[in-house]
C-alpha cells in the first residue's frame, strides 16, 4: 500500500516498472501489475527472453522454484545482526544445490551486511577453508 503512494524517486521509479505477480491465490491484480499464470517457471524464463532485469522483493518460495528451474543470475542479500530464533528460512530444505561468486559488497552503519553474489555454476565438492582458497 506504500508504493503507490510514494512521490519520492525512488517510488516513482518503482511505480513507473511494470510488475509481474506470481501467486496460488490472486485472480487480479493493480499498480501498474501483470498476474502470471500457468507454470511460473516458464512464465520466467519467457520474460528473461526479453532482456529486461527481474528482480524478486521478500518470498522465498518464488526464489526456490526460480532456482530449481536455474533462473536466478545474482542474489543480493541483506544480513542483519539480529536473531529471532525462528522464521523462514531462505536456503531450507530442498535448495539445489549451486555456487554463486561474490561481485559486491557493503557494510551499512548498522552492521548489516549487504552482499551480491552472481551466478557461478554447478558446485564443487572439495576441501573447503583458508588454505585451499575456497574459502
Amino acid at each position: 500500500a506504500t508504493w503507490p503512494l510514494a512521490d519520492d524517486p525512488m517510488g516513482v521509479r518503482m511505480n513507473s516498472l511494470p510488475k509481474y505477480v506470481a501467486s496460488r491465490t490472486l485472480s487480479e491484480v493493480t499498480w501498474n501489475a501483470t498476474l502470471l499464470t500457468g507454470d511460473v517457471a516458464v512464465a520466467v524464463a519467457k520474460l528473461k527472453e526479453t532482456g529486461a532485469q527481474i528482480q524478486v522483493h521478500g518470498s522465498g518460495t518464488l526464489v526456490q522454484t526460480l532456482l530449481r528451474a536455474n533462473l536466478v543470475d545474482e542474489l543480493h542479500l541483506v544480513t542483519i545482526p539480529v536473531l529471532l530464533g525462528g522464521g523462514k528460512r531462505l536456503f531450507g530444505d530442498g535448495t539445489i544445490p549451486g555456487r554463486f561468486d561474490l561481485v559486491a559488497s557493503e557494510v551499512a552503519l548498522t552492521g548489516a551486511v549487504l552482499a551480491r553474489y552472481a551466478r557461478a555454476g554447478d558446485l564443487e565438492y572439495g576441501a573447503v577453508g583458508p588454505e585451499t582458497g575456497n574459502w
